[in-house]
């Protein structure tokens, strides 16, 4: 019988975005995504928990290292959106809408290239206390 563990490490980053699909006129805009459409931005605290999946190792007891784990979100994630504009000041949304379900994913492409695949990897990003989406949904 596997004895997989689950461990969570939790973080935080600020950042503004707006939510706007260049292809639809202001009014569509503003009817479909209302006050998320502010032409200004507008910003989040989000809360971003990392699960990571795996057996423990005999040796240490760890799934995982969850001081390693800090380290990666914050070089990979943090240090990347905290206190940016996601629209204009980072490269993953350029061309992509910044909505919660959008982040998440791209969180998730950015760190499983650093995490072996031995471990299964979920990304839970809360937008708001009451609003958080989750990639992938296993």
């Amino acid at each position: 019988m596997s004895q997989k563990v689950a461990v969570y490490r939790k973080e935080h980053f600020n950042a503004a975005h707006r939510l706007n699909n260049p292809d639809w006129d202001e009014a569509t805009n503003a009817r479909v995504f209302g006050k998320c459409n502010n032409p200004h931005y507008h910003g989040h605290n989000y809360e971003l928990i990392v699960k990571l999946t795996g057996e423990p190792d005999p040796a240490t007891g760890y799934v995982y290292d969850l001081k390693l784990l800090s380290d990666q979100v914050k070089e990979t994630i943090i240090d990347r959106f905290d206190h940016r504009n996601l629209n204009e000041d980072t490269v993953e949304f350029k061309n992509l809408n910044p909505t919660a379900e959008n982040i998440v994913v791209v969180i998730y492409n950015l760190l499983r290239p650093k995490i072996d695949t031995k471990y299964d990897l979920q990304v839970r990003l809360f937008e708001t206390p009451r609003n958080f989406v989750e990639y992938p949904t296993n």
